[in-house]
């Protein structure tokens, strides 16, 4: 099969700065019509040797965008791959809970959104304390109790302030300040029968949980509305080896069109679920991700394995399920090999057997060369 649909991608050299014009280019089966001496070099489309390696002509390779590296062996950092979750920071994102069971009262502006920003200390909704009717019943009987305290006492106050001179100045006073503790008194319960209590936002961030209606009625400690600060979230990932609390240096998440890079902030040291919480932060502001989001932790830690660092795009599978990359051997020929990957991060591998120092890896490119037939 040759590759006419190869004319749509953009135009890219493989490697240039060589000059191969001494060298020998295999012959292939010659098609209808040409002459019998006729050889690759002339030939103006990929194709498949019988080897299993490809012919791929200098301008095919522009037309593909190949791309390659030299490969060099390094000692890299050897990774872990961890199942994590996206979690707010709890420094930056809270919940609103009902302190108590009542109704929900909508502010000026309405009930909060989905999306909506607010700042901390902000009031986002009213609760109306719901009071049964024998507490209702037992309030309006305290507060009449209060009221006709009240009276007397003010009437008691007023006579005294007559006969000052008469009376003790202490006993004057006395009874000014009960007169000033039944009003208080009077005006707690008084208060206590209708009012409202504000819900405001415990931190500065946008809401990404409404659980309410306007006229609901709550229990006390329900989760009303979640704030959470998107430029500052966590991931929460499980590792089974305690060692590697210790171990960890760098970390990172894949996602598609990029990496999320993470910075390692501790572990636990209690095990949950058999496994040892670690706490990563994340290092970009307003990261592609939602709290709750399950995903691929790749850590690096302090071991270190001989290999040559290639780009995850470098890598492929083929029709065995072997791990293979396409190796740049001689100018319009590429060989596929089979090797041994460990991921580094979220964007690059490690080739640690079937690669060796000097060899040109496919980078860009490798799916349309594993196209040809």
């Amino acid at each position: 099969m040759t590759c006419a649909l190869m004319t749509t991608v953009a135009p890219a050299w493989a490697h240039g700065g060589e000059d191969h014009d001494q060298d020998q280019k295999p012959a292939v089966a010659a098609g209808p019509g040409a002459a019998a001496n006729d050889t690759v070099g002339e030939a103006t489309s990929a194709q498949r040797l019988p080897d299993g390696s490809l012919f791929v002509p200098k301008a095919v390779q522009r037309q593909l965008g190949i791309r390659t590296v030299l490969a060099e062996v390094k000692n890299l950092a050897a990774t872990v791959e961890l199942n994590g979750r996206v979690m707010a920071d709890p420094n930056a994102g809270g919940r609103v809970q009902a302190s108590q069971g009542g109704r929900i009262e909508s502010g000026a502006k309405g009930l909060p959104v989905l999306g909506q920003k607010v700042v901390k200390g902000q009031v986002l909704l009213w609760l109306r304390p719901s009071i049964g009717s024998v507490e209702r019943g037992n309030q309006r009987a305290a507060l009449a109790d209060l009221a006709s305290q009240l009276t007397i006492a003010t009437a008691k106050a007023a006579r005294y302030a007559q006969l000052e001179g008469a009376v003790p100045q202490k006993d004057i006073a006395t009874s000014r300040l009960e007169v000033d503790a039944l009003k208080q008194r009077h005006a707690a319960v008084a208060g206590s029968l209708g009012e409202t209590e504000p819900l405001v936002a415990p931190a500065s961030g946008v809401i990404s949980a409404v659980n309410l209606v306007s006229g609901q009625v709550v229990e006390a400690r329900e989760i009303l509305l979640e704030i959470v600060d998107p430029a500052r979230l966590s991931v929460e990932a499980l590792a089974y080896d305690p060692a590697l609390v210790d171990g960890i240096q760098s970390a990172s998440v894949a996602f598609p069109g990029g990496a999320l890079e993470l910075q390692f902030a501790g572990g636990g040291r209690q095990l949950r679920e058999q496994a040892l919480p670690l706490l990563f932060h994340v290092k970009s502001r307003n990261a592609p991700v939602a709290v709750g989001q399950a995903v691929k932790v790749i850590a690096k830690t302090a071991r270190t394995i001989p290999g040559v660092a290639v780009p995850q795009a470098s890598v492929a599978r083929n029709g065995a399920g072997d791990t293979v990359i396409w190796v740049h051997v001689a100018p319009e020929r590429f060989a596929q090999r089979r090797v041994s990957a460990q991921l580094l991060d979220a964007g690059t591998v490690a080739l640690t057997t079937g690669v060796v120092t000097g060899e040109r890896v496919v980078t860009e490119g490798a799916n349309l060369l594993a196209q040809v037939r």
